[in-house]
């Protein structure tokens, strides 16, 4: 599965059947259109967020029943994430990879329960690590069977509120993991707390730092994406509009080209 560049993208939390496959199937089109294999990612529980009245979304059966809808009805791979070992069975039944989210990286239970399933795992760096400390996490997803893996960067924290990509840490990451890895651009410019205790968000930054990113080796490109981001249930501070998906895209695929050229 990451053995291509490739595009991971879809709103941060499931929503309506209606709205997931909105994205899903725009992200279909842009897959064919431009020629990059594409992956719908959401989650069915945020199990992080910073507010205890906070949407954290359908949970496991229900969420795990629409990503399945989802990859029935547009062909797409589906990845979602998980925080408990007791998750990554069940959910490895429907989904084509799992994901570890950031501040979950190094919980061991929780590596060698997505690596037992066999199924690829996309582990996202924590904002507080250097990239050579992400090799042992790695590894303890291939001891425990993953079949492939990717370290997914977005940045190290810088202060209180802000996240700093640095453009050697793809390059310092492959050298140290033997992974691909890939950008998360929209959570790359979230700011911690900035919204009313919530994170807040500079998505106009977005679109530099995914040229920069892929200018600089990455190995595909993570964003979540929403029709609305302001009604979005999560992250919808740091989102990218859908309608503003396939001109950063032409734009990612024309830089792959001068690269190869």
């Amino acid at each position: 599965m990451f053995d291509r560049f490739m595009l991971i993208a879809g709103p941060c939390v499931l929503e309506s059947d209606a709205l997931n496959l909105e994205v899903a199937q725009a992200l279909a089109t842009w897959s064919r259109d431009f020629g990059l294999p594409a992956v719908f990612k959401a989650s069915f529980d945020k199990a992080n967020r910073a507010r205890i009245d906070s949407p954290r979304g359908p949970g496991l059966d229900k969420g795990l029943d629409q990503l399945a809808r989802v990859k029935d009805e547009t062909g797409l791979p589906v990845l979602t994430d998980i925080h408990e070992p007791a998750q990554a069975e069940a959910a490895a039944r429907v989904v084509d990879a799992l994901q570890i989210p950031a501040f979950l990286c190094r919980q061991t239970d929780l590596l060698v329960a997505a690596g037992s399933t066999g199924k690829p795992v996309n582990i996202k760096k924590g904002q507080w690590m250097a990239p050579e400390e992400m090799a042992a996490a790695v590894e303890k997803l291939r001891g425990a069977g993953a079949s492939e893996v990717a370290v997914t960067e977005r940045g190290t924290a810088f202060g209180y509120g802000d996240l700093i990509v640095d453009m050697r840490s793809f390059a310092c990451v492959k050298a140290a993991t033997h992974a691909p890895v890939i950008f998360d651009a929209t959570h790359a410019v979230q700011r911690a707390g900035r919204a009313g205790g919530s994170s807040g968000g500079d998505p106009e930054h977005v679109p530099a730092l995914v040229r920069a990113a892929v200018a600089a080796g990455c190995d595909g490109i993570f964003l979540e994406t929403h029709p609305h981001p302001a009604r979005a249930q999560s992250d919808g501070s740091s989102m990218l509009p859908l309608a503003a998906m396939p001109g950063l895209l032409a734009e990612v695929v024309a830089i792959r080209e001068a690269l190869r050229r």
